[in-house]
Formats: structure tokens, sequence, C-alpha cells
């Protein structure tokens, strides 16, 4: 399984493109859809043979389906630590997915928009993922799949509370919609707090890079619903929509506020991360991302006009341990890393300036 992520390693993410709408300040959107096999248990009270009949039958939808036929499709147990985490960095899986009892699956469609963890929380997390602010089309391609699956299968569904998981904060439509957001301009303003406290008031939450229990890193916030029941599919993706919308436009405003009210500062804080990066011979993967805020804040506001965006989106998806470590073909310490991370920043700018 090591050879088919190498090669994954070796291009970009078809989520973190510059194609999508609103892609300056909006990375990703995010759709995912939990659902369970009616008449089996959950798969935290599981026992271990009906953990593994759940994986029997994805294992023939997979192998029946003319939709997922050009996927990859593999087993928890052959995913290596390293494989692990650089599945987690490419956000095709969570963080909880390979830990404990390894009775469970993985498939991810041959664009890698689409993931299916088989046995995490629920018998099945269908993500979808799409560049920039697009959650209608997210949601479409999660769909497509979730119908595809329940041509085979049967979903656990109550026609009062509608789709039942595992969490019951979950139930209903069983959809989390979420966006990966740059908000630089909001941070370097201190407005931030003040912005979350609005977005946490209208049912969404704000967390960090790699969701639930993550940090913040390089001012990259994922924003999602809370509610799942009660409200249709349509109506979170809406909320998700006019929500990000209105904080793009504040952003907007705080960039504008720190160009009239400070410019010679931010130019200057701007210039510093680019010339680190050009030049630095160690950097952490948290440096590179902190770094790649200011570039990318430059970059918005028309300070550095000769990078592309898909380059430092590409830096930043390579900077991550294991990604590094997948791109270069070889496992190395903290310290091994720190110097060959920025190696690979150093001669990714050169590329671009040639």
């Amino acid at each position: 399984m090591s050879i088919m992520f190498d090669e994954m390693a070796k291009k970009p993410a078809a989520w973190l493109s510059s194609a999508g709408k609103e892609s300056l300040v909006v990375l990703s959107t995010r759709v995912r859809l939990a659902r369970n096999i009616a008449g089996s248990s959950f798969p935290e009270s599981a026992d271990l043979e009906g953990k593994k009949r759940i994986v029997s039958y994805t294992d023939s939808v997979v192998t029946r389906s003319k939709l997922m036929a050009d996927g990859q499709y593999v087993k928890a147990a052959d995913i290596s630590n390293l494989d692990n985490n650089f599945l987690i960095e490419r956000h095709l899986i969570s963080p909880l997915f390979l830990t404990g009892e390894l009775n469970k699956a993985l498939y991810i469609s041959e664009d890698e928009r689409v993931s299916i963890m088989v046995n995490e929380e629920d018998h099945l997390r269908i993500q979808a993922l799409a560049p920039g602010l697009d959650p209608k089309g997210a949601f479409e391609q999660a769909v497509k799949y979730e119908s595809e699956i329940g041509k085979y299968l049967e979903y656990n569904y109550d026609k009062d509370f509608g789709y039942l998981t595992s969490c019951p904060t979950n139930a209903g439509t069983g959809m989390r919609a979420s966006v990966l957001i740059h908000l630089p301009g909001l941070v370097l303003t201190r407005d931030i707090d003040k912005v979350i406290s609005q977005i946490t008031h209208t049912g969404l939450i704000v967390r960090g890079f790699y969701g639930e229990g993550s940090d913040v890193l390089g001012n990259l916030f994922q924003i999602s619903n809370q509610t799942t029941l009660g409200v249709t599919e349509d109506e979170i993706l809406k909320q998700i929509e006019r929500i990000t919308t209105e904080i793009i436009e504040k952003e907007a405003a705080a960039r504008q506020r720190l160009i009239e009210e400070t410019s010679e500062i931010i130019e200057d804080k701007i210039w510093r991360a680019y010339g680190i990066l050009k030049n630095a011979r160690v950097l952490s993967s948290e440096e590179v991302m902190n770094l790649l805020s200011a570039v990318r804040l430059g970059h918005a506001t028309n300070i550095i006009d000769f990078l592309d965006i898909s380059l430092l989106n590409a830096i930043l998806l390579l900077s991550q341990p294991a990604h590094l470590q997948k791109y270069y073909g070889s496992e190395m310490d903290d310290n091994r890393r720190d110097f060959v991370r920025a190696q690979m920043v150093r001669d990714k700018l050169r590329e671009q300036n040639d």
C-alpha cells in the first residue's frame, strides 16, 4: 500500500487546487455523511464478528460497483503509521480512524475528492472534498457515492429521526459540512475572537486545521455545522455558504484596514516571511504554515504578485511531516525533516522564479 501513497504524495491534492470559488480565502469545502447499516450494531458496541461483517459488506459493494471501480480500497491493517499520518495530513481520514481495533477499511476515489471510512464512529463516513467555497458541489459528490452504496446496502433510517448514528448529535441528516478558511486579517486586527463568537451564536463551530481537537495553524480555521437534526441538507449547505461569505467580507475589510493603517508594518511582515522561506536552512512544519500565512496574505493583497496560489498550497501540504517523508521516499527524524523541509521550500520557490 505504501507504493500507492508514495504516488499520491507526488501530485497535488485535488481539493487544494486554486480553481475553486473564493480560493484566496477558502482553501476547501468538505461534506461528510454518516451512515449505518440496518440491522447491525454501531461500531462502538459491535463485537469483532460484527465489525468484520461490515467490512465484508463494503468489500462486496466495491467489487460490484462501477462507480467505485477506479478507486483504491485498502484494509486498515495494511496501512502503516507513516501512511496513516499521510492520510490525515491529506484530510482523507480522521485522526481517530486508525486507532483501536483495526477491523476497518478505507476507500479513496481516483481523483481523491471522495474518501469513505468503514467502521470509524459509524459504519460509513462518506466524505467529499472540493476546492474553494463549494458546499453544493461537495454535497453532490458525497451523495453520488452514498446513493451508489445504498443500491446494495440498506441504511439505518427512522421516519421520525432520520439517519441513525452512533453519536446522537449526528442523527437526522447525518451530515457535517465545513470550510477550511484563511483569516490572517482578522487575526492581525485582533477581531478574530469577536468573529468566532458571532459564528458560534449562529450554531456553527470553529476548529483547527485538522478538525476536532486540533490546533489553529497558519491562521487556518475549520468552520462547520453542529446541528444535524431538525434541519434539511439544503438548509445546512445554505447556512455554511452564507456565514462563510459574511466571514470573507469581514476578512476583506480587515485586510483593507491593515493596508491603510499599517501598510509598512504589514509589508515588512510579508517580505520577511518570504525571505525566510526562500533562504532558511532549517524549518519546522509549524513555522512553514505560519510563514506561508503571511505570504498568502501578500499574494491576496498584491504585495507579492509573482507567486501562484497553487504553489503555496503545494508547499503547505508537502511541508507536513508525513508528506515530506513520502515525497522524498525516506523516513526521517525531526532534525532531518526540518533540514529537508527548508530545502524543499527553497527548491519550490526557485522553480516558480525560473
